[in-house]
Formats: C-alpha cells, structure tokens, sequence
C-alpha cells in the first residue's frame, strides 16, 4: 500500500472519543456521560478512517462489539466499553489468527487465548486483530506478503514492532489502548517508536502467553501500548487482581510520582560495542540531568550481561525461528506453509542450524542472566538506557526483503538493550522524551528489579508531568520539529 498522504496522520476528532485515553473514556462512560456504543461506533469511524492510510488492523470484529457496547449496562470494569484490539499472534474466539505470516492460512480460533480472557475481562471491547511482522521476529511490520503498518507521526517511517499495528492505532488515536507482546523488545520498541508508553511486565505478572509455555526459556510478555501513564498503571493494576501471584509483590494501582530518592544507573552503549547515534544519546543524558534535579542519584554503571549475551540470544532467536518452521503445523495450523515463510525467518533458521552444537552453553548462559541482572541491581533502584541504538528508520530499512546478512547487522545495531529484560524475566518501560527533526519520536528506557513496576510507573509519571509529548493532533501542522521542554 503507497498511502497518498503524506507527513502526519491522525483521526482525533470531536466525538465521543475526543482526546481521552482510557481512563477518562471509562470514567466518562461509568458517569453516564458518554455511552460504550457511541465510543464504539466513533473507534469503528476512526479506525475505517486510518486503515487506508496506516494499515494497522489484520481483522475487524465490529459487529461483535457493537452487540456488547448495546449491552453495557453496568461498567463496572475499571475499563468497561473502551475500545481495543488484540494483537495477531493472541487467539480471540471467531477471529483468525495468521501470526503475520502468508505461511498460515486464514483461520478462526475456536477459543479465546488465557491472556486475552484476562485483558478483556478489564471490560475492553475487542474491535479487531492488529497487526505484526512474521511471528514476531522483526523490529518493524512489514510484512514481506503485504503492505507496511506506518508510523502516523511520519509515514515515511516504521511503527516499529512486532507490536507495530497496536502501536500504530494508539498513536493515530483510534483507541487510546492495545494489546502488544514482548519477546525481545515488541512492546518497548513500537511504543518508543509511536511516542507511547510501553510497559513489559515482569515475568509472571501476567497470564503466560500460550506459546511462551513451550519456550525453554520464557521470554514473552503480554501487555498494552498507551498514550497516558495511567492508562498503564491501571492495566497492570487490573491484571494484578485477576491474577495474583504470589512470588511477586503486589504493584498496586500506582497514582502517581514517589517522592523517595532513587539510586539509577546508566548505560548509554550496548554490549554489543556499536554506539548509540547523537541523537538518542543525548535524549538519555538529558533525561538523566532531570533525574538528578528531581533529586535522585544517577551514576554510570556497568552493562549487567556478559560479552556473549548478544550472540547468546540471537542464537536463541534462530532456535525460535528453527522451531516455528519445524512445529508449524503443530503449533499454529495443520496447513502451515513452511515455504511460505520470509526471508528473515529463513535467515535465522539457517543460522541457527549452523551454530546448533552452541545452543547448550547458550540456554545455560542466557538463564543465567536472570541471577546476573539481580547481583547487579541489589545496589540500583531502576536503570535507565535508550529503548534502540538508532533513531525509528525509514520503510524499507528493517524490510524482510533486505538480504539476511545486512538485515541482521541492522537489526542487531538497532535492537541491542532490549532483549535483556526478556532473558531476565525484569520488567521494564518504554518512555517517549523528545522528537526528532522529522518528527519522530526518541524515547528512554526504565528497567528495575524483578517484581518492581512500582519503582517505573512512577519514574514515568514524574517525567510525564514536567515533559508530556505533544499528540500528534494538538502538533499543528505537526513540523514540531524541535523537542519537549526537556530537550529544549
């Protein structure tokens, strides 16, 4: 799909969404203001709207959701009758679920996926399935069989991924929250990418996603991307009630900043030895000065992973991509289409096959890490890094057409601090703190200890405070091309 328009792209407008994100919607609708079918019917407008120009949805589910929104009649839910969508790799009973891949054929799940169950039951009303790259394995959504999901601050540029058509939606103001996993940055990337808040929960905050049960090592966590800091603070707190565990504390419903000082350590480069670009480095130094006025110590520390983590688990991205192509027709459908998959997962299988006999001392090395990143952060509260190595790229750059080997050099320069929490199982926050010349979002990165939300919502709340980014409708005619106050 070649959009037609260029630059920006939105679909704020004054209905009965306006610009609210969930909170406000919800609220609004528990007080009788406003009603879950007028809210729904104005999502179904803005999302007909921002199909055509951002190709953010896979499948839509209007009729569904018009049904529940007439039924409303006691939003008792903390969020009852604001509209969603559900990533394409998270089963919803009557929708298709093809993982991004022309290698699974149109189907229709028969049951609502654990996790799904677990995010609709905070009263959202599913309007469709979003959409992803290939099983997940790209940092951006282009699929190599369809049109890209643009970016709606500059579609010239990816929405990230594989989260990227959640991110996409929000942004572009057609829900105010969406689904996302994240098995190696996907739900920290797009947000940082789109100027939202991404928060990856600790391992086992949440249900565990179905696939994430035969991994040998979990790496996925479900969650949301949002345009508000509270919206993720009452997701997590939601998703905390319906599922209690017990090996972790208890999040809370986190309100707002905490006034206790904080020990965070920083980390500018990758292990990976390649430099994070002007532009981001800087965005984390400045966000870094503001901590310190806030009153918290900030000191630079030492990566908490040893010199093979990168290697390490990109061997254990191959392993994934060696077993989607081995297990397909198990795991997704009897008609699964191994030759029909991309040129990045047939480049990380290969790989992978090449550099098998090193995946024991790998998964020994990458479990490890949980154990590792604890000694480290006994003396830290939160650490503090970029979300990417590099600014958002053009269409085209991250595409599953680039030959492997130059695809795989970009990916891992560009993907390099966020795989950490998902081996460690920490949880960690995406945070949108200023914007490029071309009006692009950069965004930092928040990690703390196992269990530890609290300590990151709050660290977001305070800097969304003092230095919200703009939405993209309240831009003008959006060549906002300096930054937020912090970075002014």
């Amino acid at each position: 799909m070649q959009s037609e328009h260029q630059g920006p792209f939105h679909c704020f407008r004054d209905d009965a969404m306006g610009e609210d994100d969930a909170t406000a919607l919800a609220a609004r609708i528990r007080a009788g203001e406003v009603s879950a079918l007028d809210v729904t019917k104005a999502a179904i407008e803005r999302a007909e709207m921002a199909q055509a120009v951002i190709n953010g949805m896979v499948a839509t589910d209007y009729d569904r959701s018009l049904s529940l929104a007439r039924s409303l009649t006691k939003p008792e839910a903390p969020f009852a009758g604001v509209p969603t969508f559900i990533k394409d790799n998270t089963d919803v009973q009557g929708l298709p679920t093809r993982h991004g891949s022309a290698a699974v054929p149109s189907n229709t799940a028969s049951k609502t996926s654990p996790f799904a169950e677990q995010m609709l039951a905070q009263g959202y009303l599913c309007l469709g399935k979003s959409t992803l790259p290939e099983f997940g394995f790209n940092a951006t959504t282009e699929p190599a069989h369809g049109a890209a999901t643009r970016n709606p601050w500059n579609l010239q540029y990816s929405s990230g991924a594989s989260s990227g058509g959640a991110a996409a939606l929000v942004a572009a103001g057609v829900v105010p929250v969406a689904h996302a996993n994240d098995g190696g940055g996907s739900i920290r990337i797009p947000a940082a990418c789109c100027g939202l808040i991404g928060l990856k929960p600790t391992r086992g905050r949440v249900v565990d996603n179905e696939a994430a049960k035969t991994l040998p090592i979990n790496i996925v966590s479900d969650g949301v991307v949002t345009r508000s800091v509270r919206d993720s603070a009452g997701f997590i707190a939601a998703a905390d009630e319906y599922l209690r565990n017990p090996a972790l504390p208890r999040v809370g419903h986190v309100q707002g900043p905490s006034g206790k000082q904080l020990r965070i350590g920083l980390v500018l480069d990758s292990v990976t030895g390649h430099k994070t670009d002007p532009k981001t480095r800087n965005t984390v130094e400045a966000t870094a000065r503001y901590l310190e006025k806030l009153g918290h110590i900030v000191e630079p520390m030492d990566v908490p992973i040893p010199a093979s983590f990168p290697d390490d688990f990109a061997l254990y991205w191959g392993l994934l991509a060696f077993g989607v192509k081995l297990q397909g027709r198990k795991l997704m459908h009897p008609q699964f289409d191994k030759r029909q998959v991309d040129g990045l997962t047939n480049g990380l299988e290969k790989m992978f096959r090449k550099k098998l006999w090193k995946l024991p001392a790998a998964l020994w090395r990458l479990k490890r890490s949980q154990q590792d990143y604890a000694r480290h952060m006994s003396q830290y509260d939160a650490v503090l890094t970029p979300v990417l190595g590099q600014t958002t790229p053009p269409l085209g750059h991250l595409s599953p057409t680039v030959p492997f080997d130059q695809l795989f050099d970009r990916l891992t320069r560009y993907v390099c601090f966020t795989p950490l929490a998902n081996t460690t199982g920490a949880p960690a926050i995406s945070v949108p703190m200023a914007l490029t010349d071309a009006g692009l979002p950069v965004s930092v990165q928040f990690m703390a200890r196992h269990g530890d939300e609290r300590t990151l919502l709050e660290l977001a709340y305070a800097l969304e405070a003092d230095h919200p980014l703009p939405l993209i409708s309240r831009l003008g005619d959006n060549r906002y091309a300096g930054d937020v106050a912090l970075m002014a």
